[in-house]
């Protein structure tokens, strides 16, 4: 899948193990920035390796394939599992990242179509976020999506920057 409207031609394809390591770089800058996911901003490469690419979860990279300096570079990773199990199996649950140093190319809209895409395939019935800092600024690129707020926990996340903040569940149908 390829956007023409991308500075640098790009591919959204299923991640393999060895990815991991070009993956890692910006999971890591993310996380231990604190401002999206609730997780541990000191998790070692082998705790976030366990997180993302856990048995049971499908994991996508967006692929830069252009300029001699780029091609190959990953740019961006989601993962998607099942957030229920049983009966509820149906709901997913997906956790995005694009690296810090390509946002605002439209890269992350390009994943979350592809992956919203491949778990209706999968047949998944809908789509939650359990927790979605509310400073985060991807909340504009969710609603747009077709996500609403269920709710709000509040005061949940310590922010670095904003101080306690709340966290949104978020749900789309798909």
């Amino acid at each position: 899948m390829n956007d023409p409207d991308m500075p640098q031609p790009v591919r959204v394809r299923e991640a393999t193990p060895e990815d991991w390591p070009r993956i890692w770089p910006f999971w890591h800058e993310i996380v231990a920035a604190g401002d999206t996911y609730a997780w541990d901003p000191d998790a070692d490469e082998h705790t976030a390796r366990t997180l993302w690419m856990a048995p049971g979860a499908r994991v996508f990279v967006v692929e830069e394939t252009g300029g001699a300096d780029a091609a190959g570079r990953i740019v961006a990773s989601a993962c998607v599992r099942p957030n229920y199990g049983g009966p509820a199996r149906t709901v997913a649950n997906a956790g995005f990242m694009v690296a810090p140093s390509c946002s605002g190319r439209g890269i992350g809209r390009l994943l979350a179509e592809h992956v919203l895409q491949e778990a209706r395939r999968e047949g998944y019935t809908a789509m939650v976020f359990n927790a979605v800092v509310e400073t985060n600024p991807a909340l504009r690129l969710w609603q747009s999506l077709g996500f609403t707020i269920l709710g709000t926990v509040p005061q949940a996340y310590a922010h670095p920057r904003h101080g306690r903040v709340g966290l949104h569940i978020l749900h789309r149908f798909l």
